[in-house]
């Protein structure tokens, strides 16, 4: 678990100064954003309304006990994260609503199949799909790579974008779930972090300082986030116009959350007085 920190190279409203988040038909803003923060002390698992409004605390535990890497299910009714419980990094879900914890096994950086029958995950160096009915496990990160992460998998389920990290950089690959040959994506900038619009046609992720979008096919490279400080953590709302992310003034924060559209534009901040990140929104 890496934690970073934050003094913002732009000015930013606060959300509701600018293009409203999507909306229900009761004109409530649609959907829920979860993230991980230390506002309460350890790093807890928080939800928050993409207005900026209705924060809330899903998990409590001691104060050696720390809950990262929240993600949701695709139907957004449960919620995987790493946490330190039991003193030993693993693979926790629970209910949307903060209840029914239950630890799956060792690991971090877990995401959900789109069937939310399957999980892929990172331990030991390797990147692993884990079926949730049987326990079967399958490694899809080749032999011999180092540091690979942020696995995130495809709407459409049949690949597995993610990270790996050597002596020269870092790149950006998508995995079959099936296993079999890695296809490079992109492989300059210190790019990590990939995620998935809800369509499968482009993907988020982090180059060292700032967030970009690119094609699967690595094509239509382009800037998302220009600012000044680091953003991080970019991840598409459910219509795939907005995205949720989170910035420091450097890489050791304090960070702070913020959405964006898709397109690029104003960030309109939705955090402000403690170290935000993670966030996930559904």
């Amino acid at each position: 678990m890496t934690i970073m920190v934050l003094v913002l190279g732009f000015a930013a409203p606060l959300a509701g100064a600018a293009d409203p988040p999507p909306t229900s038909p009761s004109g409530k803003a649609q959907g829920l954003i979860v993230f991980s923060s230390n506002r309460s002390g350890p790093w807890r698992i928080w939800t928050i309304r993409p207005d900026g409004t209705q924060m809330r605390e899903l998990t409590r535990g001691a104060a050696e006990e720390h809950d990262v890497d929240p993600a949701f299910s695709p139907d957004g009714k449960r919620i995987l994260f790493s946490s330190t419980r039991g003193k030993t990094t693993g693979v926790w879900r629970m209910s949307a609503d903060g209840s029914q914890l239950e630890r799956i096994c060792d690991g971090d950086q877990a995401e959900w199949s789109p069937d939310a029958k399957s999980i892929v995950l990172r331990r030991k160096e390797a990147l692993w799909t884990r079926s949730l009915a049987t326990g079967r496990e399958r490694r899809i990160s080749p032999e011999g790579w180092e540091h690979p992460s942020g696995p995130a998998w495809s709407p459409d389920g049949a690949r597995i974008a993610c990270a790996c990290r050597w002596d020269a950089g870092n790149a950006l690959f998508l995995l079959p779930s099936a296993g079999g040959e890695p296809l490079k994506v992109f492989d300059r900038e210190g790019a990590c972090e990939p995620h998935w619009s809800p369509d499968g046609q482009r993907l988020v992720y982090e180059t060292e300082t700032h967030l970009a979008a690119i094609n699967p096919d690595g094509k239509k490279n382009r800037l998302v986030t220009y600012f000044g400080g680091v953003q991080r953590y970019g991840r598409f709302g459910p219509d795939g116009k907005w995205i949720v992310f989170c910035q420091g003034a450097t890489e050791r924060g304090p960070w702070e959350l913020y959405r964006i559209p898709a397109a690029g534009g104003t960030p309109v901040k939705l955090t402000e007085g403690a170290s935000d990140m993670n966030p996930d929104w559904k």
